[in-house]
């Protein structure tokens, strides 16, 4: 039974993201994402038309990831940061190298792609500040800030395997 394009295009997509994580931008190269999802190359650029487009596929897809999980979170303004906290922890779980791929991305200079993450960036903390505002925080900007920078510190915890760094009253 033959897969149907979509479901190639996916399985380019999960195997984008395990090759990037494990490499890096840089070092990774559409022919090693071929060889991972059993496709050409070509076929790849039947897709995306290079490595860049792909990887913004790739950071476009955890973004949305991300969105959805904080979205569904509901919780008064004293637990919604353990709460979302919690929604973020899972989505590390389940998504592991998207994750990390996205919280990494600023890393990369292309201007293409640092305006891209950028725009994602920007839009996930104006949801996560909203979220405050609806749960009536005192201070919702400066909550989003501190849950952003908790994730940051949760994502170098997981990459270096150091788990001590998570202490948090």
């Amino acid at each position: 039974m033959m897969v149907v394009r979509e479901d190639k295009k996916e399985l380019i997509l999960d195997k984008a993201v395990g090759i990037f994580a494990e490499n890096g931008y840089y070092k990774a190269t559409t022919a090693l994402i071929a060889k991972a999802a059993g496709v050409t190359q070509p076929y790849i650029f039947h897709f995306f038309k290079n490595k860049e487009e792909l990887f913004i596929a790739v950071i476009d897809r955890a973004s949305k990831r991300i969105n959805e999980a904080f979205s569904g979170v509901e919780a008064p303004a004293g637990q919604l940061m353990d709460t979302m906290g919690h929604a973020f922890i899972n989505i590390m779980k389940t998504h592991k190298d998207e994750i990390i791929l996205i919280m990494q991305s600023h890393a990369i200079s292309e201007s293409v792609i640092r305006d891209h993450v950028r725009e994602k960036f920007r839009s996930v903390h104006e949801l996560v500040t909203e979220k405050f505002k609806m749960a009536g925080s005192p201070n919702p900007e400066a909550s989003a800030s501190q849950f952003f920078s908790n994730g940051f510190l949760i994502t170098v915890a997981e990459v270096l395997e150091l788990p001590q760094l998570l202490c948090f009253e």
